[in-house]
């Protein structure tokens, strides 16, 4: 099982009478890259908020917002009456405005919004970690949706390169055959007189250079392990990157050895698959 590292999770809850709505993006990343907003009274939890974001989600570069709204009486901002009233009297005096011009004019001078500072009590500290859980959680069945999607295209790029090595497996012996009538053709061609056994011998040394059975054996070996470590609990997806890294040597070596035009596009397409996994694994957690 893989797990995407895009996703998105949301929830709000209304406790008193303060509306609290938690947002998380993730994205793909190489660590836990973490932007935390949140209000200054929660800024007391932001180790704790961190600590539990980290062992859900283990890494992707993650956006976390808190949002508090109030919708009740107890605004934490008030008007500072008193500035207020001082400003009205000293526009009175600079020129002719309506009462309600004053008053506007006099809202948007300095001072005039009073915050105290506001207190974090356990009850709302236990509200917002229980929202940041539910948050959390939607937010993991998103990566989990995106990762079976990611999944099935795996399985779909693993049986291409499957089908290719078994086309590689077929033009092998017919390989070998042109190689030695080429070389003996070569030979033929100087009319000099060749000792068979020397030449068998030669030969025997020139097609274990050529030798690709090994390689082939090892890219099998490489796409079932792929397969198995799909099925593994996360994260997995390091792992299947580092056999991807193995696959493109071990094709690459291939290549290096083909000397024969339709192995070499085998190759050339058994790399644009690997290419394509490899750009969906970095998205894979």
């Amino acid at each position: 099982m893989i797990l995407s590292m895009t996703g998105y999770g949301k929830s709000e809850v209304q406790w008193e009478d303060k509306n609290i709505r938690i947002e998380i993006r993730s994205l793909n990343s190489k660590t836990a890259d973490i932007n935390l907003r949140i209000p200054s009274h929660l800024r007391e939890l932001e180790s704790e908020l961190r600590k539990k974001v980290t062992l859900r989600l283990l890494r992707g570069k993650i956006d976390v917002n808190i949002y508090i709204e109030y919708n009740g009486e107890n605004a934490p901002t008030l008007i500072n009456r008193g500035v207020v009233s001082s400003y009205m009297k000293q526009l009175k005096g600079i020129g002719d405005a309506t009462e309600g011009e004053r008053m506007a004019m006099a809202l948007r001078l300095p001072d005039t919004l009073n915050t105290p500072r506001e207190e974090l009590n356990e009850a709302e500290k236990k509200v917002v970690l229980e929202t940041l859980d539910q948050t959390l959680e939607a937010l993991i069945g998103f990566r989990k949706d995106e990762g079976e999607v990611l999944e099935q295209d795996f399985l779909h790029r693993i049986d291409l390169l499957e089908q290719l090595l078994l086309k590689i497996n077929i033009l092998d012996p017919e390989r070998k055959e042109k190689v030695k009538a080429k070389i003996a053709n070569s030979l033929a061609d100087l009319s000099l007189e060749v000792d068979s056994n020397r030449f068998e011998q030669e030969l025997i040394y020139y097609f274990e250079k050529l030798d690709i059975t090994e390689e082939q054996v090892r890219i099998q070996n490489h796409l079932t392990y792929f397969q198995e470590v799909l099925k593994n609990e996360f994260p997995n997806g390091k792992k299947l990157g580092f056999i991807t890294q193995e696959i493109g040597r071990e094709i690459n070596t291939i290549g290096s050895k083909a000397n024969h035009s339709e192995l070499q596009k085998c190759v050339v397409q058994m790399k644009d698959e690997l290419e394509k996994v490899k750009e969906q694994l970095l998205n894979v957690l």
